[in-house]
């Protein structure tokens, strides 16, 4: 079975969102579809189609989640001896040679990367081209937008 990387952070968020399903939306959607029920003929009841729909999304999200921390390999960074080596769940500074454009990235899983919070996935361009590599290297990555050379000016364990 692949485990899949993911920060405390990461899990933690992951089990309130399952929570909120199972314990609020869950029971939301089933008081929805017994409201329908009672309107009467279910053929022409959108209202009952809808909340049956919304059912499924919920119900597959919840599997989804499920399946995922089962699988989990939560890794906290805080209790790792900082090397100077960048990790999965390392935060990374790091400056742009051709613009000279300072940027923090924090390494995370999949599921909580955002890139816009400078949460870059394990999995992406950058984040496979840093990892690996120590604080005061230079790198030159291949991104979409091109290739990118970046000094690594500090990496942190947070």
């Amino acid at each position: 079975m692949k485990q899949i990387p993911m920060t405390v952070k990461g899990a933690e968020l992951l089990r309130a969102e399952l929570e909120e399903l199972k314990n609020v939306k869950r029971p939301q959607i089933t008081a929805a579809i017994a409201e329908a029920r009672a309107h009467g003929d279910l053929k022409e009841n959108a209202e009952y189609h809808a909340a049956r729909e919304q059912q499924g999304f919920c119900e597959g999200r919840i599997q989804e989640i499920e399946g995922k921390l089962s699988q989990a390999q939560i890794i906290d960074i805080t209790k790792v001896k900082n090397t100077g080596r960048i990790i999965f769940g390392a935060t990374v500074t790091v400056i742009n040679v051709e613009n000279d454009e300072e940027t923090t990235y924090r390494i995370v899983g999949d599921d909580e990367a955002d890139y816009k919070q400078n949460l870059i996935s394990v999995n992406s361009p950058i984040a496979r081209g840093l990892i690996g590599k120590e604080d005061g290297d230079t790198v030159q990555i291949k991104t979409p937008g091109g290739d990118v050379e970046f000094d690594i000016v500090k990496v942190e364990y947070i």
